[in-house]
């Protein structure tokens, strides 16, 4: 330990250089807390949930049910095509933004690989319940348990981020 009072401050370069250095720290520790999906992006999973049951179920139904098969696989299609275009959007948006890429590990992995294989069983499982049954509640409760996973998902994400700041 040093006991003279003149080697152990710096110089106002060197301070100048440490301050701008604490201003990255700070908006690096800041964008690594952020949260780690826009709210628009968190929108259009939600819609993505709503209409994936509904169309598979349709794609599945025996008779063609609302429209023909081919109808229903077309906007299946469709909707996931705009959905990797739009977290494509918003991976490169996020980044631009934040300097942090859009973040998978933000949830303890019991919930996230819990949803990853749930939600699939349930609207497949869901689709094939409406063909045996011809009742289209299995296809809308599909869709229940995908939103509320999805606006819960992003409030628990909301939660961290306040509790991050």
């Amino acid at each position: 330990m040093e006991t003279n009072e003149h080697a152990s401050q710096p110089t106002p370069e060197q301070a100048r250089a440490a301050l701008a250095d604490a201003d990255e720290v700070r908006t690096s520790v800041a964008a690594l807390s952020a949260t780690p999906w826009p709210v628009w992006f968190v929108v259009a999973i939600t819609a993505m949930f709503v209409v994936l049951p509904i169309a598979l179920g349709g794609m599945l139904a025996e008779p063609d049910w609302l429209m023909p098969r081919w109808a229903w696989l077309v906007t299946m299609l469709a909707t996931e095509v705009v959905f990797v275009a739009l977290f494509a959007v918003a991976a490169r948006n996020w980044r631009a933004k934040t300097g942090v890429a859009l973040r998978l590990d933000v949830l303890p992995k019991w919930a996230t690989v819990t949803a990853a294989a749930g939600l699939p069983l349930v609207v497949v499982g869901a689709a094939y319940a409406f063909r045996d049954t011809r009742q289209p509640l299995w296809l809308f409760g599909a869709v229940a348990v995908g939103v509320a996973l999805s606006v819960g998902f992003h409030l628990w994400f909301v939660r961290l981020h306040g509790k991050a700041s």
